[in-house]
């Protein structure tokens, strides 16, 4: 990994003490490709998604002009920010800020949420935020589904919510938390909310079904939130006390890295979450985050 700090970041662009949201809305098009994946770690949610995204090379390397958007956090429960069973607000309002600076037509967030999506949406802060970004935010209803050729070995076809699906851009937006079943629901996982029909007959084989999903969505950009992480008794979790605050969020290109970085921040290796190894299998990607080309960036030096 190559370390890269705050002062350097701003520096490289010639913009001295200037602050980071005002280098990111002066990003242009075109920006040339950057690192696989950037980890941006000590500081608050806002600052570390727009540091991670200007160590990728920009919000322009993922978005062109006129594209539509789709940021598909989870916002699968009714809890609020300090509970860590969703992706923080501020995290996916900045998204929707740069997304919208690079040119996005749309941006629209959306999840098929677990609890009532009006709740989820209104507790979890993320429906204000996105609002207030300049995002359409959408409800996924499972009359909205419809059946699409995954080409999975388990999921053949399934009821998929077509406005995921059919971005220009798709970006995925989990946050690092337990899980009962599985130990960890990370990137892959949170597919789960993008589909419809009966998930719960998912859950005998979480890995290979998550990866089957990923191999069919395939987003150009994911960012894992990990501002803050549920350790226990997730995915819904309650308990404040449950919760660390790593402080920490990692974007990129590669998601079989990202969830690899998702495990270790809940002290999971690989042997643990067979996931990463199916979906290296598959050419999704290399569970290695410890790398060359991973810039780090810590908004704390």
């Amino acid at each position: 990994m190559f370390p890269i700090s705050r002062r350097d970041l701003l520096r490289r662009l010639g913009l001295g003490t200037l602050a980071l949201p005002a280098v990111l809305r002066g990003m242009q098009a075109g920006a040339a490709d950057g690192p696989r994946c950037a980890l941006a770690k000590n500081a608050e949610a806002a600052d570390l998604t727009q540091a991670a995204i200007e160590a990728l090379g920009g919000m322009a390397r993922f978005v062109s002009p006129g594209q539509s958007v789709v940021i598909k956090p989870n916002i699968g429960w009714d809890r609020a920010v300090e509970q860590g069973a969703d992706t923080h607000p501020e995290v996916v309002a900045t998204l929707v800020e740069l997304a919208i600076a690079a040119g996005a037509k749309q941006v629209q967030v959306m999840d098929h949420t677990c609890n009532e999506p009006r709740r989820c949406y209104r507790r979890s802060g993320i429906e204000k935020a996105a609002k207030a970004a300049g995002a359409k935010v959408i409800h996924l209803r499972e009359n909205r589904a419809v059946e699409m050729e995954i080409g999975g070995e388990i999921l053949r076809r399934w009821p998929v919510f077509r406005e995921v699906k059919e971005a220009d851009v798709l970006i995925n937006a989990p946050v690092v938390k337990h899980h009962g079943l599985t130990r960890a629901t990370l990137g892959m996982k949170n597919w789960y909310g993008a589909i419809g029909g009966r998930r719960d007959r998912l859950h005998q084989n979480v890995p290979q079904t998550s990866v089957e999903l990923a191999a069919f969505f395939r987003p150009q950009l994911t960012v894992l939130d990990a501002t803050r992480a549920l350790l226990r008794n997730g995915p819904q979790g309650g308990n404040p006390d449950d919760v660390s605050h790593p402080r920490m969020l990692m974007a990129g290109i590669d998601p079989v890295a990202i969830d690899a970085f998702g495990g270790s921040v809940l002290g999971l290796t690989g042997k643990e979450l067979p996931h990463l190894a199916m979906a290296e299998a598959r050419g999704l990607g290399r569970a290695v985050w410890e790398a060359d080309d991973v810039a780090v960036v810590d908004l704390n030096r």
